[in-house]
């Protein structure tokens, strides 16, 4: 969109920032746009690591253009030497003279420094934006956000159901419960997310790629990682996860003896009670590698395990106006359940969006899981 006037280079920015995010963790997913006479000159998104964060991307795009320009950028500049060097140098550098960025960085090592090298400098910092930006901005960080406070990634457990909460009939049959519009929503989270996590159950009987796919069917290189959780390490060597590239985590219990299937699976091994993984290793795991967003897509069982394991920081459930019945039909979440009401997991800032005809209902957690207590300083 170089060379083109656009009336808010604001959305332009988390645009950008919304494609990268999936794809660059440690690193939040970050947008950058140079405006100058009204026109982007200049644009980019967060790099993985070592490449280059969304300023510098713009700013090496805008070239000369850079003077006396306004930069819009979706997070606080960062402003430390890490893999990268401070972005607020490089800003202070290029001749730019208002920078608009919402969003301050939760990051302790950046949090308002950004802001105050700039203004030191005499570069105006404008942090307006509408309530959608700022709630936007806010959503395409927060894995970031969670595992700077944590050491452990947010995990989203998605759902689709019926009406009456059931994911397939007493038969098996659950192709297709949810419209093909929900089904290309859950693509595009999919791409958004770090890590996608399963079971062997759910394996065995969908056979999944677990790949985020465009509307052509081409997959798009996310997530970069998945995971099978599978206690019995009975992943079949025909599964056709496997046929795609992209690193699979095999995770089995501790004495089980077995060997990957394929050169592009590693196998983290995991004690557990009554023969179940213990999903919390599971997680730190996943947040020792830096990872910010974690989507569970799973059977009963191990949907019942991450909700009743206090595992789950955000719900995405897609509900179909469709009613299944049956004792014998599935539902969303297995497990002991709860005996009282007051025990029941609610959420809190819940939204609620239309798909045709689906509903996507989307919330966090109320009260939140008990999780590490470590926290990292990540390197931008």
């Amino acid at each position: 969109m170089r060379g083109i006037a656009i009336n808010n280079p604001l959305d332009r920015a988390l645009q950008l920032a919304r494609h990268a995010k999936g794809s660059v963790a440690p690193r939040p997913a970050v947008g950058a746009v140079v405006v100058k006479n009204g026109k982007i000159v200049g644009e980019g998104a967060t790099q993985p690591r070592p490449g280059n964060h969304a300023e510098l991307m713009a700013l090496s795009q805008a070239g000369t253009q850079t003077k006396d320009a306004t930069l819009y950028c979706s997070l606080e500049p960062h402003a430390f030497q890490g893999l990268a060097p401070p972005c607020t140098d490089a800003i202070i550098k290029s001749g730019i003279t208002t920078v608009v960025s919402p969003l301050q960085d939760p990051n302790p090592r950046v949090s308002g420094n950004g802001y105050r090298q700039l203004t030191a400098s005499r570069i105006d910092v404008v942090r307006n934006c509408t309530e959608k930006q700022k709630i936007e901005a806010e959503q395409l960080i927060e894995g970031f956000a969670h595992h700077i406070k944590t050491g452990l990634p947010m995990v989203t457990l998605k759902l689709a159901t019926s009406l009456d909460g059931k994911i397939a009939t007493r038969t098996g049959d659950s192709r297709w419960i949810t419209n093909e519009k929900s089904r290309e929503r859950v693509h595009e989270m999919r791409h958004q997310t770090d890590a996608l996590i399963t079971g062997v159950g759910t394996v065995l009987s969908d056979n999944p790629r677990l790949t985020a796919r465009d509307q052509l069917g081409n997959a798009t290189g996310r997530p970069i990682l998945r995971v099978v959780v599978d206690s019995n390490g009975r992943m079949p060597a025909s599964a056709s996860m496997l046929k795609e590239p992209g690193e699979i985590l095999w995770v089995i219990r501790d004495d089980i003896d077995a060997n990957p299937p394929s050169d592009c699976v590693s196998i983290l091994r995991a004690s557990g009670k009554d023969g179940k993984i213990e999903l919390s290793t599971v997680i730190q795991e996943l947040g020792s590698r830096g990872l910010n967003d974690v989507m569970v897509e799973a059977g009963a069982g191990l949907a019942g395990a991450f909700v009743e394991g206090g595992h789950v920081n955000k719900i995405a459930a897609f509900v179909a106006p469709m009613i299944i019945g049956g004792n014998d039909a599935v539902s969303a979440i297995a497990g002991k359940g709860i005996e009282a009401l007051s025990d029941a997991l609610t959420l809190e800032r819940v939204s609620f969006s239309m798909i045709d005809s689906d509903i996507l209902i989307e919330g966090y957690v109320y009260s939140s899981p008990k999780t590490s207590s470590s926290s990292t300083s990540q390197a931008k």
